[in-house]
């Protein structure tokens, strides 16, 4: 049994979606990576509430979290996990398109772990997903117990 911990991507472009899946399955993670569409569902997810009530596992290893999202923006989300005890050192990253130095200044300032902007093309888009991917996945050691026993 594994104890790869899963990827949560919170994202509203089926096509960015896309692209993201594709480019973590070229760095051949064993990560399974869920996805939503909206802040609302973020939330829902983390704190498994709704359709998340059942959801099996511990919290996500990373969350790929995009800033312009429908009903909860990301900026919004982001101050809602970096403010409750429980979920605050959950990793979020950032993929966003957004260069607005307004909205780079008020991610790190809630707390985010990292601020990509989205590259172009495809294959700089998959680059850096994998480099993300293997970094918060495989290398980046979580804060002590965060990482739940027995599969979670």
């Amino acid at each position: 049994m594994s104890d790869l911990k899963r990827i949560l991507l919170v994202e509203d472009s089926d096509n960015d979606v896309q692209l993201t899946l594709a480019a973590l399955e070229e760095t051949n993670l064993a990560n399974e990576v869920d996805v939503v569409s909206d802040g609302q569902q973020a939330l829902d997810y983390l704190y498994r509430r709704g359709p998340y009530a059942g959801r099996f596992g511990g919290h996500p290893a990373v969350v790929l979290l995009d800033l312009k999202l429908p009903k909860l923006n990301g900026l919004e989300v982001l101050a809602q996990l970096k403010g409750d005890p429980e979920l605050k050192q959950i990793p979020v990253v950032m993929l966003t398109s957004s260069r607005e130095e307004p909205d780079l200044a008020r991610a790190y300032a809630l707390g985010v772990n990292a601020y990509v902007v989205k590259p172009v093309g495809f294959s700089a888009f998959s680059s850096a997903l994998k480099e993300l991917g293997l970094f918060w996945a495989i290398l980046n050691q979580p804060p002590p117990g965060t990482v739940p026993k027995d599969g979670g």
